[in-house]
């Protein structure tokens, strides 16, 4: 065996052994690093990492047969062929019986790999095993109450299961606002399964007859269409909360979901003892579920009353008392700003709440929204979302709002990867949906805008977010104005395309569907937009100042005098009552462009950009910028106007500012000629985060 050893010395099989061994190495570093670059199929890749492997014994065989010499490579001379004859051929045979087995293990394993691979994805390609098993949809309850009033009582009992859910980690939750959206009974399960990402369902009845309740529910493996379990509980009303919690319980042990002592200690509690205050309670948010749809006052007004009745019989409510807070943050958000002193009412309110159940996770969300809606306290707010995820990993909202703030903060990257995470927990949310493509068109991402806002548009066909976007993306993106007409043509006739938080520029003013027909000169048409009055004060001063501003960008001062007027009373009134309602800023600011007061116009937009600048909020902030560049072009501060539009272009601000949109907007024809003006039209504009 030595004198097989020293031959392989003799013959240089140890140094080709070596350097085979270092070149392979560096062929397999190169190819694992430089293929994936440009997109080479991962095949190629194994096939050369392969041909590496089979290759070595064979280096072996011939650095054993041949010897490199300075005429070439020749065959080693049998310098003792009697003397070393039978050694060499059985080292030779040896050697090839190695390498062959070697081969040949590593074809069969190869193959045995492979097969087992496609085996596999076809598994799951059938099976659909890539929908995480531990994940379940919460379905509507049917209401089968003699009293159909009684809807919102099993919409309650499926909030609270779900919300009894979400806590646990170890489970994939979807949210209420998706699931909503189908029946109590899908016909197509599998579908269901699909477009939710869920391996399970859980659907329920609810029956409600004076102070006894029956509830039925079935766990269904969505994919397969198949019952897993199915109960009954026949309770009094006052026990339906032992019955929400044996219901978490059971879904929990069949998905063999691992359970912190804190999460089984949030399945057994019950918010509250007093069953006419969750009575109340779950009236208030049937209602509120109904004002987050259509954003009508008076369904936030009716929401409120019941929470606080909720209250009022249960004093240490704090589940009510944190609805009560979103309820009144959405609506100063969304509707009519609130004074100082009940803007610190709601503070209150929600402080106590956290005092009252820590280790609540709506309380902490109520608290983040009140820091970040109403006085934009971003650094609060994150930690209070980040705290209620850490009691409520399932639920999407905290998340969610986490996106919102780290948007106003200009963290644009971050924002994207929290509102794709929410998603995925809540894939069939349009308000959501809509806020990821208005977003991709503050970073003047077009295609993306107009993908994710289409996207939008079928989860909900009346998304005024999704519309704003999707013609956002057309008219900012290419200045196609006659394809925004066409998807104009798409959207009811009613939709004026108003997003209620956003205010600034006179794209806001006007909406998006009267601005798109300003944008082709279908001035009538836009005025047509707003001939309607709303029914609040709020509607009214839009109303007329959008009208006004309309007749500006026509040109027709002396027609929008009467309108100016009257819309100058309401909107004076309005700054004396609530002196930072920027949104009323904006709206006066071009009430004073038709009645010829310039100096004041300005005034008001700077006043308004001052308040809020983009280092304050990223997004909004502009979007007053721009409406204060819109107003100095009007008056013919040209220089000023360019200066501010030319810091726009280097930022994400598309949602105001854009190439295309400088060449169509008529705002801009006072400057439009003027040589830094169209330097600007061709210069390259910030796109991305």
């Amino acid at each position: 065996m030595s004198n097989f050893f020293s031959e392989l010395k003799r013959r240089n099989v140890y140094k080709v052994a070596v350097a085979y061994a270092v070149v392979g190495w560096l062929l397999v570093q190169v190819t694992t690093q430089v293929f994936p670059i440009f997109e080479i199929p991962n095949w190629a890749s194994r096939l050369i990492v392969l041909a590496i492997f089979i290759g070595f014994p064979i280096a072996l065989v011939i650095a054993w047969a041949f010897e490199l010499t300075p005429q070439g490579l020749k065959r080693t001379e049998d310098v003792d062929l009697a003397a070393q004859g039978n050694r060499k051929s059985h080292a030779w045979i040896y050697i090839v019986i190695v390498g062959a087995a070697f081969s040949i293990g590593l074809i069969l394993v190869g193959r045995y790999t492979a097969r087992n691979t496609v085996s596999a994805a076809r598994t799951e390609a059938a099976t659909g095993s890539l929908i995480p098993q531990k994940s379940i949809a919460v379905l509507p309850f049917e209401n089968l109450s003699d009293d159909k009033g009684a809807a919102y009582f099993a919409d309650g009992i499926q909030d609270e299961i779900l919300t009894k859910l979400a806590s646990i980690a170890d489970l994939k939750v979807i949210s209420r606002t998706s699931t909503a959206r189908y029946k109590s009974k899908p016909e197509d399960l599998r579908t269901v399964s699909q477009q939710l990402g869920v391996a399970t369902v859980l659907e329920g009845s609810v029956q409600k007859a004076t102070d006894k309740v029956r509830v039925n529910v079935q766990l269904i493996d969505a994919r397969a269409d198949s019952h897993l379990w199915a109960k009954s509980y026949d309770r009094e009303i006052k026990d339906v909360f032992a019955v929400e919690s044996e219901v978490a319980q059971e879904i929990a042990d069949s998905l063999q979901a691992k359970l912190s002592p804190a999460e089984a200690n949030t399945l057994a509690t019950a918010p509250t003892k007093d069953a006419a205050a969750y009575d109340l309670f779950l009236k208030g948010e049937h209602e509120e579920h109904l004002a987050e749809n259509s954003l009508r006052p008076e369904s936030y007004e009716q929401a409120a009353v019941w929470y606080q009745q909720a209250i009022v019989h249960d004093p240490n409510f704090a589940l009510a008392m944190a609805r009560l807070v979103r309820n009144r943050m959405d609506l100063h958000w969304f509707i009519e700003q609130m004074s100082d002193t009940e803007l610190a009412q709601v503070r209150s309110l929600a402080e106590r709440a956290v005092v009252l159940a820590p280790n609540l996770a709506e309380a902490h969300v109520a608290l983040g929204n009140f820091f970040y809606h109403g006085y934009r306290q971003y650094e609060q707010a994150l930690a209070e979302f980040e705290r209620a995820l850490q009691l409520q990993p399932n639920a999407p909202t905290a998340l969610e709002y986490s996106g919102y703030v780290h948007r106003r903060q200009g963290q644009w990257a971050r924002c994207l990867v929290e509102f794709k995470g929410a998603l995925e927990q809540d894939p069939r949310n349009a308000l959501l949906a809509g806020n990821f493509a208005a977003t991709y068109v503050t970073l003047r991402m077009w295609k993306e805008a107009e993908r994710a806002a289409r996207h939008t548009l079928e989860l909900d066909p009346h998304s005024a977010e999704a519309m704003r976007a999707l013609l956002d993306s057309i008219l900012r993106g290419s200045g196609d104005v006659d394809e925004a007409q066409r998807v104009l043509a798409t959207f009811p006739a009613e939709n004026k395309i108003l997003v209620p938080s956003d205010f600034g520029d006179v794209s806001n003013v006007l909406g998006g569907r009267a601005y798109a027909f300003v944008l082709a000169g279908e001035f009538k048409a836009a005025l047509k937009v707003w001939e309607a009055a709303g029914n609040t004060a709020a509607d009214e001063r839009r109303r007329l100042s959008a009208r006004v501003a309309i007749r500006v960008l026509a040109g027709d001062l002396n027609g929008a005098q009467a309108e100016a007027e009257k819309a100058r009373q309401l909107l004076e009134e309005r700054l004396r009552e609530r002196p930072n309602d920027l949104s009323s800023m904006t709206q006066l600011s071009w009430v004073y462009l038709a009645l010829k007061r310039d100096g004041d116009a300005t005034k008001l937009a700077r006043q308004a950009a001052d308040l809020l600048p983009s280092e304050k909020d990223a997004l909004v902030g502009n979007i007053l910028l721009t409406g204060l560049a819109e107003i100095k072009a009007r008056i013919g501060a040209t220089a000023d106007a360019i200066a501010i539009l030319r810091r726009l272009l280097s930022v994400p601000a598309g949602g105001s500012v854009s190439i295309a949109r400088l060449k169509i907007d008529p705002v801009w024809d006072p400057i439009r000629n003027d040589p830094g003006f169209q330097q600007l039209v061709s210069m390259q504009e910030h796109v991305g985060p």
